[in-house]
């Protein structure tokens, strides 16, 4: 049991990943305050499911937009410097919008402006920051490790920040929810300042940026795992995960609920996805992961479409729970892929293109997911979702079963 603890958090045993993970997680926290205040602060001010697509669009889709280049900046440039210069623009957008809402005088346009602004420069941000896990470790087999710990910071910011954030919204308002982000944003500069890493080898730049993404397109078309895997986490990015648009409206009309309501029913997918993840770091580097994607995609789907119809909100905190472990392990498992897979020169590049892939359909997915809500309401446009993952994981399934006889096939010629 000892030995499967200390295996569970390995990665903890480099100091530099001990304190980047420890500013990361204060940090996060208020990330997802800001994120459950914006969305809840948004449908008040509208009564209007498509505005929170809309507002899932713009703050995502300029990570679409900026990442590639962002890969490109992360491997010709220190990543530490990148990411210090990030977190600080972060802080500044976050401290404006504290001060416009506390102001009194917040119009939506103000708050579409600022997240869009905060998008743009995770664009920047996301590359270098994955990147740099590479030199944080003492001891690179760590890596999937680190991945995964990360991705459960993020997710046990994800259960605390928006329990807090609903508390907060119904007690002190918006404008310190806010408030309480930007402060947070000190805690990782402050620990980025405290990393002490082995320089970073300095990439000779022989060609064009465009020629740079050419060749990395043509690089991940011919890989026969990477490409696979960026269609899948694209696709499901786009007609699944942007499931949790609905929620505000959820928790408001169909379970007559306020801010606190929605905060709980985001942290127990936050709960979810916790739990996913330390599943995930416990997880035998040769496991294979694939499967586990098939597997949880189909229970996803499931848990979907008895939400879609549940009408008692204590069994829809539950679904929520599940629907959170299993969305969760469809990026985190793909990362990894992606993380151990790429070759070294090029992969700042690959986790922009996996960036473009998640946060370039999720907020395409939440625009429709906004509009179709619209038009037929947001449990059948739900039922339709968990519908879709089901189909998604059978497709995949089918698309392994065939790549497991060629190869079969192919090794038995050789013979």
């Amino acid at each position: 049991m000892a030995n499967r603890f200390q295996n569970t958090f390995r990665a903890l045993h480099s100091s530099n990943y001990r304190i980047f993970i420890t500013g990361q997680a204060i940090s996060r926290i208020g990330t997802w305050m800001e994120r459950t205040a914006v969305s809840w602060v948004v449908y008040e001010m509208t009564n209007s499911t498509f505005m929170l697509g809309l507002t899932a669009f713009v703050s995502q889709f300029p990570s679409f937009l900026f990442s590639l280049y962002g890969g490109i900046l992360s491997d010709k440039y220190p990543r530490l410097k990148i990411v210090m210069i990030t977190q600080v623009a972060s802080f500044l957008q976050a401290a404006l919008l504290a001060f416009i809402v506390l102001s009194g005088d917040t119009e939506i346009w103000h708050i579409l402006t600022l997240i869009t602004l905060l998008g743009i420069i995770n664009a920047f941000d996301i590359p270098a920051r994955q990147s740099l896990l590479h030199q944080l470790l003492s001891h690179p087999e760590d890596l999937p490790n680190a991945v995964a710990l990360n991705s459960s910071v993020v997710n046990l910011a994800r259960l605390i920040g928006p329990a807090i954030a609903g508390l907060v919204l119904s007690t002190l308002g918006a404008g310190i929810c806010f408030s309480l982000n930007a402060l947070s944003y000190l805690a990782v500069i402050v620990s980025l300042l405290f990393l002490r890493l082995t320089p970073q080898p300095k990439k000779v730049k022989k060609q064009s940026n465009l020629s740079e993404i050419k060749e990395t397109f043509a690089y991940l078309k011919h890989h026969p795992i990477l490409a696979p895997t960026m269609v899948y986490i694209a696709v499901i990015s786009l007609l699944v995960i942007p499931y949790n648009t609905l929620l505000p409206e959820f928790a408001k009309e169909v379970f007559q609920g306020n801010a606190q309501t929605y905060g709980f029913m985001v942290s127990s997918i936050g709960l979810g996805a916790f739990l996913g993840t330390l599943f995930l770091a416990s997880l035998s580097p040769k496991t294979k992961k694939s499967w586990i994607l098939i597997i949880n995609a189909t229970i996803l789907g499931g848990s979907l479409i008895v939400f879609s119809i549940t009408e008692l909100l204590p069994f829809a905190l539950f679904l929520a729970v599940i629907t959170g472990f299993t969305g969760l392990t469809q990026s985190t498992i793909c990362l990894t892929i992606v993380q151990t897979e790429s070759d070294a020169e090029k992969r700042g590049q690959l986790i922009s293109l996996y960036a473009m892939a998640l946060f370039g359909m999720m907020p395409l997915g939440s625009l429709l997911v906004g509009l179709t809500s619209n038009h037929i309401g947001s449990s059948i446009t739900l039922l339709v979702q968990g519908l879709i993952a089901i189909a998604i994981a059978f497709s995949f399934f089918q698309f392994l079963k065939k790549k497991k006889l060629k190869s079969i096939a192919k090794k038995v010629a050789t013979e």
